[in-house]
């Protein structure tokens, strides 16, 4: 059992060496758990899991909803909802100093709910409203750092890619994750939109004056981003009242946002072609992280490394909250060295045993034990606790990809500028996961409505 443990340790100090390296994350965790389990079990064992292992994996109809969404991202990206969302809250926040910057920020939130992803959310935001933003004189800090922020609302605002990987792994339900995520979506606009005026108000020059729109113009916005608001409505409020469930609504978002891009011609054959084309690469990543993500599962339960962890932490007389609060510090850290699909698929198999060890492991727990909640609600909390922090990643050095994707397109602002400009968000960031662990009623309200 010794022997065990120091190979899966020695597994583990392997996979962080090659991921510093800059392998792929998917290739080093096949290549960590295919070694490990040639050594733990025979060649024989290794090469019989490669017969099923992948069809295993892939055969699971939940998984089928993430070709769907990933599809239903890139027709809105290509769709012309972008420049929609961001006309109409320029024209419900441009009477507030910084106003545009608020309004991409809620942007962000609207796209992000028909997108799903964090990159495509900051790298289409970002061309649509960064030229305007620095028209508008805008400092170069606060216009970047707010699209690269804004970006990270794409991981949790329902329909979440990275969220429906998660509810996958702890074998929770998909929509009530999504369910439970809409509080602190809202939440983190709410705050990022303070942390703007607040930014604002104390240096005036990176920020202009307010700029008020006539009616008709309101109007005009607002009415104009009615599809989007429906699509948003029919697609997550559909699987909220139990219309339909998640793979159909995503087949029901996708024709939806094709349908309003054919009526704007904004969407043609090309169109049509190349959001194929990128959801066939993207899911087959996803998937490719997936099966590696399996094959180190499988080595590390084998050489009893969670099981171990879960012990540890169990017997070592630390708080439930104290050790809560490393793992998401130890997410944080991950952030600096992996994008969040990975840090999901990699920390959550390791994590998610160690809390229900400390949780009594009972689904049915009486209050004052543990956390104080059942397991089914501790797997909401802390998957959107995890979510929140594997968040701060995208937007913290030295990775930073949300940061990385907005130099691209702002060519003229320094990435120190960028995460500069991303440090008040960053902090309401931190204020957002303080309230969430002080109030988990926060989280946890919708969820009871189904549990």
């Amino acid at each position: 059992m010794i022997d065990a443990l120091l190979i899966g340790f020695a597994g583990l100090g392997a996979l962080v060496v090659l991921i510093v390296l800059r392998m792929p994350v998917a290739y080093a965790m096949i290549l960590v758990g295919g070694i490990g389990v040639t050594l733990l079990n025979g060649t024989d064992i290794f090469l019989s899991q490669l017969k099923t292992l992948a069809y295993g994996q892939f055969s699971i109809y939940d998984l089928s909803v993430l070709p769907m969404f990933v599809l239903m991202g890139a027709l809105a990206t290509r769709a012309g909802l972008s420049h929609d969302l961001f006309r109409a809250a320029k024209a419900w926040f441009g009477q507030f100093r910084g106003g545009s910057a608020m309004a991409a920020v809620a942007a962000c939130a609207g796209f992000g709910a028909v997108c799903g992803s964090s990159l495509a959310t900051a790298s289409t935001m970002g061309k649509v409203a960064l030229p305007q933003l620095r028209e508008q004189k805008y400092s170069g800090a606060l216009a970047t750092g707010t699209l690269a922020a804004g970006g990270v609302l794409g991981i949790l605002i329902p329909p979440s890619v990275v969220l429906i990987i998660y509810s996958i792994i702890v074998e929770a339900n998909v929509v009530t994750m999504f369910m439970a995520a809409l509080v602190p979506g809202i939440l983190a606009v709410i705050l990022f939109i303070l942390a703007i005026s607040i930014y604002a108000r104390i240096f005036p020059g990176a920020a202009p004056n307010a700029e008020r729109v006539s009616t008709k113009e309101w109007m005009a916005a607002t009415f104009g981003v009615a599809p989007v608001i429906g699509i948003f409505g029919l697609v997550i409020g559909g699987m909220y009242l139990g219309w339909f469930n998640p793979t159909p609504a995503a087949a029901v978002g996708v024709v939806l946002v094709l349908a309003y891009g054919g009526l704007r011609k904004s969407i043609r054959f090309e169109q049509l072609r190349e959001a194929i084309e990128e959801t066939a690469k993207t899911t087959g990543m996803i998937y490719l992280i997936l099966l590696g993500a399996e094959m180190l599962k499988i080595f590390m339960s084998r050489a009893g490394v969670p099981q171990a962890m879960a012990e540890w932490m169990a017997t070592s007389g630390l708080p439930p909250l104290l050790v809560l609060g490393i793992l998401l510090i130890s997410l944080i850290a991950l952030g600096c060295l992996m994008d969040s699909l990975s840090m999901i698929l990699l920390a959550i198999p390791f994590f998610w045993p160690v809390l229900l060890e400390l949780n009594g492991g009972d689904y049915q727990l009486a209050a004052g034990s543990g956390f104080g909640m059942s397991s089914d609600e501790l797997k909401i909390w802390f998957g959107l606790l995890a979510l929140i922090v594997v968040e701060l990643g995208l937007i913290t050095p030295p990775v930073g990809l949300n940061v990385f994707v907005i130099s691209s397109i702002a060519e003229d602002v320094p990435m120190s500028e960028t995460f500069k400009g991303v440090l008040p968000f960053f902090l309401a960031e931190l204020v957002r996961v303080g309230l969430l662990i002080a109030f988990p009623i926060l989280v946890l309200w919708l969820p009871r409505l189904l549990i």
